[in-house]
């Protein structure tokens, strides 16, 4: 008996993983926000948790990610902005 694997060679097959890889690295970045902010002893207001939450902009994320790592306040974050 052989089993058809055709689908997991497929366009489809492919965009699906490709998605799956963004969002994977979405939610990894948006973990290493929260996770640096509260090591650093930044407090999260729950609307920008959940403005960092809602975010699918990997840009946006890397951004973000990186002022993380040096700011003062959660409005450095966002300010920087345009």
């Amino acid at each position: 008996m052989t089993v058809d694997l055709s689908f997991f060679r497929s366009e489809t097959s492919q965009r699906l993983r490709a998605e799956g890889r963004v969002e994977g690295r979405v939610q990894t970045l948006i973990d290493a926000i929260l996770r640096s902010l509260r090591a650093r002893g930044i407090e999260v207001s729950q609307e920008a948790r959940q403005r960092i939450e809602s975010c699918r902009e990997l840009d946006t994320l890397d951004a973000w990610f990186d002022r993380s790592l040096t700011a003062s306040s959660i409005t450095e974050i966002f300010d920087k902005e345009g």
